[in-house]
């Protein structure tokens, strides 16, 4: 359901999108499918180990095949950082970690860190020459757990990290890379002003984004010094500047080409492939193809972090929150740098609460380098404070959606950020749920082991906006090529081009959305944290004012008029009477020879914050524990929902990947830190028998900090489905459920502790 203003033109209708014909006939080129003349292939040797420190590696006898074209080792690259003396101080302490999270350079913090690269004529050949590369480690207990992580006595995984805290670091090492406080108020008179004060603890596993293409890279070093890099990735600038700092060269002879993606969801904003490629380029002076198998991908790549969190809260009789505590520790994994900042910001997102207090630890373990997972931080931190929120209408016999009315956040009202909400539209999403047939149905009668239970819970994301390019290429026919530098991973060229259009009155299929190399366009953010239809619309929205200007000055030279009395609207052009469509405008000013090119770099603020509210039936057995997803409902402010089906698609995407991180995936570890499901055989994610129709409800609050309204969708859909399960699950079979995932083995361990 979509709730239209009708306002405009093009905005809010329902195109055929425009890399839709190429996807599904096969024609798209993904990075899997780049290949160059004389292209070799390149393949990774990782170490077994969790933690260990390198005494040694030897490549004699890898050097030594006859197959064998190029090794690389660490000491190929440069070391960021070498003779630093103050690493905290000078920032490149991070640029060492991010070096060693590509190749390790004398220790390993976890299973599947790249340790060495050969290059060999075929993929099999690079494999079989693996075997020739000699390692001496020296093993150690790993680290797996974050709060023992967190022990005073615990193994220190890197002895150069000092913990962080408001840019102090403390004076020994410890495996706390920073500790974040957001706090307002006066938390214990908010507490002592309850009428119920309650602490509980929750966690949530290490879970990866699943995306079906693997990580991908093919480099070639020129001979002129020049690097050309192809792969997928969701910001081929973020690539080309990684691997400027990595390999110490400069920019502009970097040039990186944009390839199709299969998937991301935040896990491909980095470097892994790109630097290894570019060395074993450079050595053999031949094009280096590489590819990542799926347990490469699991053990090698950055997943979304494991979390254990603790929410104490206070509320009166009447459901008011007084006051809340949240402790969230995330793990980081090998390297610092886990999402919980954003977190801290996230948390409490949606309710009003003046006295707060929001602590994130950043925790090193012996686990893959976390990264961002679609609205990084936000699932786990307010699965924790929405799971309290549910134990507490609970005890106050309180329906949960009047609770969360009670208490939303509004406009003015306070974030943990000591900022204030712009005009938000949490309570317009709180009341659509409610007026919904889902919240207004029957659940329907529990039989024998089956039982039924309804969940809710709400979802907040930032958004962002950051630098966004482009250019609009006027065409004889009235067409208009758009050059945008966002990576398409939802479907931004056709939201972006259908902003250009409304702008310039013009028909969607009159507007052709490219998306350049690094060389073609100005500088453009990473696609992720919802920021492409706002920030890259807006550009394009730029770049549209300036082709319609320089249309009017070279019409007024046509019509011989002054540029002041030309008018323009709704693609049409005007002078005293005598007026011009945008098509004849077009070919008028080709007939005179003027070339029309629109241009913008646009840093715009005001992205707007998104809410979500999520409803979810399940029925459990309780005999098997499995949970079956009977019915699920998601509500969302969009702002202004520029392509419909794009915002449909990306809200049952986020609830998909939420309903898996809830039930069933995770990270399963031995005591000697080897990943146990490294397989999507074993790695359990939800497929279309596992989840019911997903119903969709587009609330529409406009975000003026826009110029069509428009509020970033793809992170918040994710948020809500671990706390509205887990809450729907408890209220199934009547007890508590705070450990996610919450597997048949749990749901049964649940039940059995409970009789």
């Amino acid at each position: 359901m979509t709730a239209g203003n009708g306002a405009y033109r093009v905005v809010g209708t329902r195109p055929v999108r425009h890399d839709g014909v190429d996807k599904v006939t096969g024609r798209a080129r993904y990075g899997v499918d780049a290949h160059m003349p004389g292209m070799v292939w390149g393949k990774v040797l990782r170490s077994p180990h969790a933690r260990a420190r390198i005494r040694g590696i030897d490549t004699s006898r890898a050097e030594a095949s006859s197959q064998v074209l190029a090794v690389v080792t660490g000491d190929d690259f440069p070391d960021p950082g070498a003779g630093e003396a103050e690493a905290n101080e000078s920032g490149m302490q991070s640029l060492r970690y991010m070096a060693e999270r590509v190749i390790a350079r004398g220790r390993v913090t976890y299973e599947g860190q790249v340790i060495a690269a050969v290059a060999a004529a075929s993929v099999h050949e690079a494999e079989e020459a693996l075997r020739l590369i000699d390692v001496d480690y020296e093993v150690l207990p790993p680290v797996l757990d974050v709060r023992e992580a967190m022990r005073d006595d615990a193994p220190v995984i890197l002895d150069d990290l000092y913990t962080e805290t408001g840019g102090v670091f403390d004076d020994n090492p410890s495996n706390i890379a920073k500790h974040f406080i957001f706090e307002e108020g006066d938390v214990e008179a908010g507490y002592a002003a309850a009428d119920l004060v309650m602490e509980r603890s929750y966690s949530t596993a290490m879970v990866h984004q699943g995306y079906i293409e693997p990580h991908n890279a093919l480099a070639y070093w020129n001979p002129d010094g020049h690097l050309i890099a192809e792969s997928s990735s969701q910001g081929h600038f973020g690539i080309r500047d990684e691997l400027a700092t990595m390999l110490e060269h400069p920019k502009s002879k970097i040039r990186v080409l944009p390839a199709e993606i299969g998937g991301g969801f935040g896990g491909k904003t980095t470097v892994y492939l790109e630097p290894l490629a570019a060395v074993l380029s450079r050595k053999i002076g031949r094009p280096v193809k590489m590819t990542m198998n799926r347990t490469e991908v699991l053990i090698g790549t950055g997943p979304a972090p494991g979390a254990f969190m603790t929410v104490k809260m206070g509320v009166t009789n009447e459901g008011k929150i007084t006051a809340v505590n949240v402790d969230l520790a995330f793990e980081a994994g090998g390297y610092p740098g886990s999402a919980v900042s954003a977190g801290c910001l996230c948390c409490i997102g949606p309710f009003d609460i003046e006295n707060f207090r929001v602590d994130g630890y950043d925790v090193i373990v012996n686990k893959p380098k976390s990264h961002a997972y679609r609205a990084p931080g936000a699932p786990q931190a307010e699965f924790a404070v929405d799971a309290l929120i549910d134990e507490i209408c609970v005890e106050l016999d309180m329906d949960p959606l009047d609770f969360r009315r009670l208490n939303a956040s509004k406009e003015g009202d306070l974030r943990v950020d000591g900022t204030r909400f712009h005009p938000i539209g949490n309570i317009e999403t709180i009341d659509a749920a409610i007026a919904t047939d889902h919240w207004q149905s029957d659940l329907g009668q529990s039989t024998g082991t089956k039982r039924r239970g309804r969940g809710v819970a709400s979802g907040y994301w930032l958004n962002g906006g950051g630098k966004s390019s482009a250019v609009a290429r006027l065409n004889g026919d009235g067409t208009v090529t758009l050059l945008e530098g966002s990576m398409d991973i939802g479907g931004t060229r056709t939201s972006i081009a259908m902003q250009l259009a409304e702008f310039l009155g013009i028909p969607i299929e009159d507007v052709d959305p490219i998306v350049p190399d690094t060389d073609s366009i100005a500088f453009t953010g990473v696609t992720g944290g919802s920021r492409v239809t706002f920030a890259t619309g807006w550009a394009a929205i730029e770049a549209a004012e300036d082709l319609k200007d320089q249309m009017a000055e070279g019409l007024a030279d046509y019509w011989d008029v002054p540029a002041d009395s030309v008018t323009f609207e709704a693609g049409v052009f005007s002078q005293n009477g005598t007026s011009l469509s945008f098509q004849e405008a077009a070919a008028a000013l080709q007939d005179d020879g003027l070339e029309v090119v629109g241009k913008a770099t646009a840093s715009p603020d005001g992205s707007g914050n998104t809410f979500a509210i999520h409803i979810a039936d399940v029925e459990v057995d309780t005999e098997t524990g499995k949970v079956d997803v009977l019915r699920y409902t998601a509500l969302q402010d969009a702002g202004t929902a520029i392509y419909p089906p794009y915002v449909e698609g990306q809200m049952e995407g986020g609830v998909s990947q939420g309903v898996g991180w809830a039930l069933n995936e995770e990270y399963v570890y031995s005591p000697d830190g080897r990943m146990l499901n490294a397989s999507f055989l074993d790695y359990r994610m939800p497929t279309s028998l596992d989840l019911p129709m997903i119903e969709t409800v587009i609330v529409e609050v406009p975000n003026p900090g826009h110029p069509y309204g428009v509020r970033g969708v793809g992170e918040v859909p994710i948020v809500p489905p671990l706390a509205a399960m887990a809450n729907a699950i408890s209220n199934a079979i009547g007890v508590r459920i705070r450990d996610l995932p919450a597997s048949p083995r749990e749901v049964q361990a649940a039940v059995a502790a409970s009789t």
